[in-house]
């Protein structure tokens, strides 16, 4: 038996979906999939806040999410311009850009952000910020696969069609080409995280994203 969990359509208007990434391809690697799947089905705007790069990887970051939202969900996309691997040295600028963003952006249904207990600082940082400055939204928390390792056991799981499952590779590989170098950023790691993903909630095509929920509502009316 699964218990399946849909976003609120009652309202009267368009859902916005915050993504919040450390890294300039954290939120493609994290809920790429999970973002075309919803828009396949949800009127949403998306807003995507990447918190450092330098600038061509920041024109990396705009491709893609040109490949990963339609045209007519595009919310905002902010940059903030943090030292990459040294996020707790600048813990209170963090901290100022989150309180920024969400004076800024209109309030989110749900926000996309990086786990807990994920084993990069900067990750950490960003998922602890996150939580502190929103606190009264559904925070589902992405995974990121690397050589430090740090994957956990994810208690949401978002079935994504094959379509969809090679798409956000596609767009990934395509969009974020200086990252070719690196041994873990292939075609193979993506596929294998999505295809393992989708055997622990039995997903119908076999391919799912995970996500930690940690406070979760169940609505009795």
């Amino acid at each position: 038996m699964t218990l399946d969990l849909v976003l609120d359509v009652s309202k009267r208007r368009r859902q916005r979906v915050l993504c919040i990434g450390a890294h300039c391809d954290d939120i493609e690697i994290g809920c790429g999939a999970a973002l075309l799947g919803l828009q396949a089905r949800h009127a949403l705007t998306i807003d995507w806040v990447v918190l450092s790069g330098p600038d061509a990887r920041r024109k990396e970051s705009q491709s893609a999410m040109n490949a990963f939202v339609r045209r007519g969900n595009r919310g905002r996309l902010l940059f903030g311009d943090f030292p990459d691997g040294r996020f707790p040295s600048v813990y209170g600028g963090i901290k100022d850009f989150l309180e920024s963003a969400k004076a800024t952006l209109p309030v989110p249904d749900v926000i996309f952000c990086h786990e807990r207990d994920d084993r990069h600082q900067d990750h950490r940082t960003v998922n602890e910020m996150a939580w502190n400055t929103f606190r009264d939204h559904l925070v589902l928390e992405y995974e990121i696969p690397k050589w430090d390792g740090g994957l956990g056991e994810p208690n949401v799981y978002v079935p994504v069609s094959a379509r969809h499952a090679a798409a956000k590779i596609d767009a990934l590989l395509k969009a974020h080409r200086s990252q070719s170098g690196k041994d873990w950023f292939t075609r193979d790691v993506f596929m294998a995280l999505l295809r393992l993903r989708g055997v622990e909630c039995r997903s119908p095509t076999g391919y799912a994203e995970a996500f930690h929920g940690r406070k979760l509502r169940l609505r009795t009316r």
